[in-house]
């Protein structure tokens, strides 16, 4: 049976990047593994991270059996790690800075794609790339007869500017906090371009797979393969009982943008009042969005958290809502159900995929305080649903961990002809 040979490349490998690397890796498929910074347990680096001021190391950290595929182009994106910590914000700055995140991708992408004329002779067949990263490298394969696979983490950009459209009618005051709209003609044109040189192309939900109806012109066969749970919580949720008063306790993560429906969010809480209370975790889009502030000041705020102390927050509220109106995915659906605490989302992530409502979630229409208001409402009537609904949630992670995800892609890959 043939075995395609992958070249993946990924700017930093998150979750979803890494155990796409581990499943390539199981199957005998993967051939390189380009990234700018990693570490492995027992490295320099890793030893580094260990360290308060090199503790973002972490976040880079992969399996050791991951090495011997791992090239490292470290530089660029060290010098925006360091600008960044150092408040230097002109080399960041986007379009023009030195270290701006699309100077450090498109130095990636420039090592990758002049690497691949050596890495054929290492039997690769094929690259694995993701959007707004790959260019280059597409192009050049493209060149020496290699298969260009393509994963698209978010929705479509012409779907996202459609629909956020709307909501700069609806929330006139929440547009600063939707800068998506600012992408250049240039960044934009090698968006198309990567669809548009794509052998096959992979989401991880059905809307984004949907987003894709309004590209203007013919794509590569398209294939659903949902992102994977991380590890459900060994410590047991306790859910309360609300025979007391006790208010529901509701949770949002994620960055403070109406991208991610938080003006519906912020509208149905008050609605309650004391009913229930809200923690937000998220980082500010905007510093000059006085509505935003407004609300943040009601409710309890944390600017940001290590991913240990976000999961122990989810275990410790009632409910997770998460009315994004345009999300590729949502990891935080699943990292809030693998703590056994259910979640409220939209039709506009990978809810769908994942929650069957009023099951082990809750689907409600996105870009509606109505149905967000209802959603919480029927809540409070009945929050003994809470629990059971919470343990469905519960089982939901525990049937497909990240591991699931990674041979799945694989195995779709190796199904190509």
């Amino acid at each position: 049976m043939y075995t395609m040979k992958i070249l993946l490349s990924h700017l930093t490998g998150n979750a979803n990047v890494k155990s796409a690397a581990d499943g390539f890796i199981e199957a005998g498929m993967l051939a390189e593994f380009h990234v700018t910074i990693a570490t492995v347990p027992g490295s320099m680096l890793d030893r580094l991270a260990g360290l308060k001021i090199f503790s973002e190391l972490r976040r880079r950290r992969f399996n050791p059996s991951v090495k011997p595929f791992l090239r490292t182009w470290p530089w660029f994106e060290a010098g925006r790690i360091l600008a960044e910590k150092g408040g230097f914000n002109k080399l960041t700055q986007q379009g023009s800075g030195t270290f701006h995140v699309d100077a450090v991708v498109q130095n990636l992408d420039r090592h990758v794609a002049d690497s691949l004329k050596y890495a054929i002779k290492k039997g690769v067949t094929a690259v694995y790339g993701y959007e707004d990263t790959t260019i280059f490298t597409f192009r050049e394969a493209k060149r020496l007869g290699l298969q260009c696979l393509y994963d698209l983490p978010i929705g479509y950009w012409r779907t996202a500017h459609r629909l956020l459209d709307a909501e700069r009618q609806r929330w006139p005051e929440w547009i600063p906090t939707m800068p998506g709209f600012s992408d250049w003609d240039e960044k934009l044109s090698r968006k198309e371009e990567e669809l548009q040189l794509a052998d096959r192309i992979f989401v991880a939900s059905t809307f984004t797979a949907n987003s894709l109806k309004d590209f203007p012109g013919i794509l590569a066969p398209i294939q659903v393969i949902p992102y994977g749970f991380p590890p459900v919580s060994d410590e047991p949720k306790l859910y309360p009982d609300f025979n007391n008063g006790r208010p529901l306790k509701l949770l949002f993560v994620g960055s403070l943008s109406q991208r991610k429906g938080i003006a519906d969010l912020f509208s149905a809480v008050e609605y309650f009042g004391e009913k229930v209370t809200l923690t937000v975790v998220g980082s500010k889009t905007t510093q000059g969005c006085a509505v935003l502030e407004k609300a943040l000041a009601k409710h309890r705020y944390i600017p940001g958290l290590p991913h240990h102390e976000i999961l122990r927050l989810m275990r410790e509220h009632d409910v997770f809502v998460f009315p994004s109106l345009f999300e590729g995915f949502g990891l935080v659906i699943t990292e809030a159900m693998s703590q056994g605490t259910p979640v409220i989302t939209t039709e506009r992530t990978a809810g769908p995929d994942l929650i069957e409502n009023d099951k082990n979630g809750w689907l409600i229409e996105a870009g509606s305080t109505i149905a967000l208001k209802n959603a919480i409402g029927k809540l409070l009537q009945d929050p003994g649903k809470i629990e059971a609904v919470g343990r469905a949630a519960l089982e939901t992670a525990r049937l497909r961990p990240w591991e699931m995800y990674g041979r799945e892609l694989a195995a779709a890959i190796n199904r190509i002809d």
